[in-house]
């Protein structure tokens, strides 16, 4: 701790108890200064600190050892309730959950397109104001607000720097919430929010590193580490979709040619279908959509099962890059695309099992969020969690 005074020393062994309660409780107070050397004096101290801020609560006596029973530390999961937002391309949606994560209350609203960077925050706002109307949370009980933004955001600032799918530029969202409801905001890249979200509520146990990969309309990825998010030095990181697969391949609404974005999302799919169709003489009496592909491959036709196959593979390679780039532990794929896993999810194994450069990597862990379509915004709500258990150093 050469690096830190009195208080920076505190508050870096309050977020240690915290989070070894978080994770283990219940657990007493000696059994969190055996577990991370901390003296009991300090331990003892903080933890009152933490009970007095009604963070922390006691339970009745613990397992004897011998002695006198321990009181036992729980975490008040209703101590603070978070408001979360997940500001898609179509709907915007809100809920208010607590420190647990549990849901409260939720509400959405659908964009009216094409829409303005003021219409935008308006929507965003009501949406807000809808969804605490129907708490009965006072906006003093009420710790922040998290919110999940697609395409690139400046996490400084909480600007969304480029909408992609609503043609919308620097957007202030941190600004403008924070007017209006005079409570702490953070934004953050939808992708990266999704894979925080994944580390606090996916129940992946203690991991070093892992990536979280959302395919939906477009294709994103959250990379954490040692339970933190990485941005890189201009808060692109993660942006997977914008990795090159084939270099003569469809042009990308980046400009570039064979994006995995130009594969991986549900209009690539149902786009990949169409020409499928076409080459064999055939047609659609219906507009395709990612959803309709994947209904249709499950009815047995072999058109569209191999179109999901392929798209799978297509996944697979842009996953084996991400394993030779950042060699995770674990990586978690989300968004409406997953809903095709029973197709899809095989040909991503087999193609990094067959290209992953060592056996471990071959083997690296990938699985559907247990989440489902929760995961986007249970990541903007745990935007505001690092406040509390991992406050910044």
């Amino acid at each position: 701790m050469q690096r830190g005074t009195f208080k920076l020393m505190k508050s870096v062994n309050k977020s240690i108890i915290l989070n070894k309660i978080r994770k283990f409780e219940p657990i007493s107070r000696a059994q969190i200064a055996k577990d991370t050397k901390l003296t009991p004096p300090t331990v003892s101290s903080i933890v009152k600190e933490l009970i007095d801020q009604q963070i922390v609560l006691e339970s009745n006596r613990g397992q004897s050892m011998g002695g006198r029973k321990p009181t036992m530390l729980h975490i008040n999961k209703t101590a603070f309730y978070i408001l979360g937002v997940d500001a898609g391309p179509e709907q915007i949606e809100c809920i208010v959950a607590d420190l647990a994560g549990r849901i409260q209350a939720r509400h959405s609203f659908t964009l009216d397109l094409p829409v303005t960077n003021d219409a935008f925050l308006s929507y965003l706002k009501e949406c807000i104001h809808q969804v605490l109307r129907q708490t009965n949370k006072d906006i003093e009980e009420i710790m922040g607000i998290g919110v999940a933004m697609h395409g690139v955001v400046n996490v400084e600032t909480g600007t969304s720097l480029f909408a992609p799918n609503l043609n919308l530029t620097h957007i202030p969202i941190k600004e403008m919430l924070e007017q209006e409801f005079h409570v702490m905001v953070k934004v953050e890249n939808d992708a990266r929010a999704m894979a925080l979200g994944e580390a606090w509520f996916g129940g992946h146990g203690d991991l070093d590193s892992m990536v979280a990969v959302n395919l939906g309309r477009g294709v994103g990825a959250g990379i954490v580490t040692e339970g933190k998010l990485f941005h890189g030095a201009q808060d692109i990181a993660g942006e997977i979709g914008h990795m090159t697969i084939d270099i003569n391949g469809d042009i990308c609404e980046c400009g570039n040619r064979g994006c995995l974005q130009t594969f991986a999302t549900g209009p690539a799919i149902a786009e990949r279908a169409h020409r499928r169709l076409s080459q064999n003489g055939q047609s659609a009496s219906f507009k395709l959509t990612g959803e309709s592909v994947f209904e249709l491959a499950k009815a047995g036709n072999q058109i569209y099962i191999d179109v999901l196959k392929e798209t799978g593979d297509c996944i697979g390679v842009g996953l084996t890059n991400l394993i030779h780039m950042i060699n995770p532990e674990k990586i978690i794929l989300g968004g409406g695309v997953m809903n095709s896993a029973s197709f899809i999810l095989p040909a991503i194994h087999e193609r990094i099992k067959r290209c992953a450069l060592t056996q471990d990597a071959k083997e690296t862990k990938v699985a559907v969020t247990k989440l489902g379509s929760d995961a986007t915004i249970l990541g903007a709500v745990s935007l505001l969690l690092t406040e509390i258990f991992d406050p910044v150093i």
